[in-house]
């Protein structure tokens, strides 16, 4: 009688890589190293992912999901434009050190496979691609995104280190100067 094959855990397996990547770069995310790590044998990881690219594809889904996620619960089903932005905004705003530790691994990992670039780019268009920077609110909006992106990046790759509270309150900052949609007349000369 053939025993029962053991189910892989996949999200315990990207933990794994993702601490891998983060601890030793992401030129030592191996399926013997993740298998090691993740206390599986090597053949588990094959079993579950498949290719190394699998595996990397698989970590930075799970970031965009994860991500995506929580922004949908802030805006809602079908949000304008300018709401998912903001909802991007408030959950980097509110984003755990977990999290930007594994948009560091997914960006890591991205740029070491340029051909999943494709998808980042699809989702950057998602959210910025609606946008009309023909009305000033929007570009406010696009100009409060692409500052916030780059304090997220800055932040998740350890170049930037700020309390909790200074971090909010950047964050804030941002939110309140973004439109609601209602602000997209030109500026009156005072």
């Amino acid at each position: 009688m053939a025993g029962r094959p053991r189910s892989i855990d996949r999200d315990k397996v990207l933990d794994a890589a993702e601490a891998l990547v983060m601890t030793e770069g992401a030129s030592a995310l191996s399926f013997d190293a993740v298998a090691k790590a993740a206390g599986i044998t090597k053949g588990g990881v094959q079993y579950a992912f498949g290719t190394r690219d699998n595996l990397i594809r698989s970590m930075i889904t799970r970031w965009e999901e994860a991500f995506d996620a929580d922004v949908a619960q802030r805006t809602g089903p079908d949000p304008s434009a300018q709401a998912l932005i903001r909802g991007h905004l408030a959950a980097m705003r509110d984003a755990e050190e977990a999290d930007h530790s594994r948009a560091a691994v997914a960006v890591t990992a991205l740029f070491q496979h340029p051909d999943q670039l494709a998808e980042t780019r699809d989702w950057y268009a998602a959210r910025f691609g609606r946008l009309d920077l023909s009305k000033p609110g929007d570009r406010r909006l696009a100009t409060t995104f692409l500052a916030a992106e780059g304090a997220f990046l800055l932040k998740a790759f350890g170049l930037l280190s700020l309390p909790d509270t200074q971090w909010k309150a950047l964050f804030d900052d941002m939110l309140s100067a973004t439109p609601t949609g209602l602000e997209d007349a030109e500026p009156q000369n005072e």
